[in-house]
């Protein structure tokens, strides 16, 4: 049997390649891969193949895992993990979403999660959110806080959501846009 495969050459080769670049299409179809990491690492393979039919092939299933990463809450789910001390609010993710869809210039990107976190830093949504949720009550339980107390928890939410966020866009060494 490893006779056989001794002499496979260039076409082994190349096979070998579509057997892989259908293996990743399929999970991105299947949603087997939805972390940033592994869709980041698979958009780079893309990105980088040289094959026009394997790179065309790609195009509507890594567009559409992006858009299942972000409408799936685990672009929020990665984005609390780096927000322990003053959690992500799910809105703001909403928020940025809808700005989006809304921006006539997002289709510069197939990539919702990167145009979604370009949008929360961007757009003022991390530093609105942050004074959003910093004034709730149920921040401060039975004391009424002072304006300043407000603006000091604000500035804690906002410090640790930019982290977050720009940790997150640290993924991309070049922004995936068409233009």
């Amino acid at each position: 049997m490893s006779s056989r495969r001794s002499g496979g050459g260039s076409s082994s080769r190349s096979g070998r390649g579509r057997t892989s670049v259908k293996s990743m299409i399929k999970s991105l179809n299947n949603h087997s891969v939805n972390t940033l990491t592994e869709l980041c690492r698979i958009e780079r393979i893309a990105a980088a193949c040289e094959d026009e039919a394997d790179a065309k092939a790609f195009q509507e299933p890594m567009t559409a895992a992006w858009v299942h990463y972000v409408t799936s809450s685990q672009l929020l789910l990665e984005l609390r993990g780096f927000t322990n001390n003053y959690p992500m609010t799910a809105d703001i993710v909403h928020d940025a979403v809808t700005r989006v869809r809304a921006d006539p210039h997002s289709n510069r990107s197939w990539n919702l999660a990167w145009l979604c976190l370009n949008k929360m830093r961007d757009d003022g949504l991390i530093e609105g959110y942050a004074e959003v949720e910093a004034s709730k009550q149920e921040m401060w339980g039975s004391t009424l806080p002072t304006q300043e107390e407000v603006q000091q928890l604000a500035a804690c939410f906002e410090y640790e959501w930019n982290v977050a966020v720009d940790t997150m866009l640290r993924h991309w060494q070049t922004p995936p846009s068409w233009y």
